[in-house]
């Protein structure tokens, strides 16, 4: 009578620790912060998109410049994006490349925001629908794209950039699309 007592402990015990290993197992392997993307390796989608301060439009030309930058989407609504942009200005006075697009935000607070705390941006382009956002498979902001010399997206980033996630991970890449060029 009591070993039958000890079958379901047993069974949970085992449970439990497959569910450890696969914990485990994915942590290892997976890092959060990147993700999927059926878009890596392949080029900046195709599409029109308005600047924000000029209206001037640019197509797939801008993500063509011949070196790598980065691809930030952004929002004044997004409290992680007002985190992160202190060190954006920081990597654009170091020279790094980025363009901005303002992702699903009301341009005028996006324009009061950007003279308020800096513009690390080359060009800021405006996405208020989040249209070319769903083309890039954007899950909200911020998210960076490393784009190459060609326009062809070779990491995305889902989270902001700080120094050590730049450091550790988007240094390495961008630095050897530099090199590449």
């Amino acid at each position: 009578m009591k070993k039958k007592l000890f079958i379901p402990l047993i069974l949970f015990l085992m449970v439990a620790i497959t569910f450890l290993v696969q914990l485990n197992r994915n942590a290892q392997w997976e890092d959060i912060k990147a993700l999927e993307s059926a878009l890596v390796g392949k080029p900046v989608p195709e599409k029109i998109l308005a600047e924000l301060f000029e209206n001037k439009s640019y197509g797939k030309e801008l993500f063509q410049q011949g070196t790598p930058l980065l691809l930030n989407v952004w929002a004044t609504w997004c409290p992680t994006c007002y985190a992160e942009h202190q060190y954006l200005n920081k990597l654009s006075q170091q020279g790094i490349a980025i363009i901005g697009l303002n992702y699903k935000d009301d341009s005028q607070k996006a324009i009061k925001w950007l003279k308020d705390l800096g513009n690390p941006y080359q060009v800021v382009l405006k996405d208020e629908k989040g249209s070319f956002g769903l083309d890039l498979g954007v899950y909200g902001a911020p998210e960076t794209f490393i784009i190459d010399g060609n326009g062809v997206i070779h990491y995305r980033l889902a989270g902001d950039v700080s120094e050590k996630v730049w450091m550790e991970t988007l240094k390495p890449l961008y630095d050897k699309l530099s090199e590449k060029k």
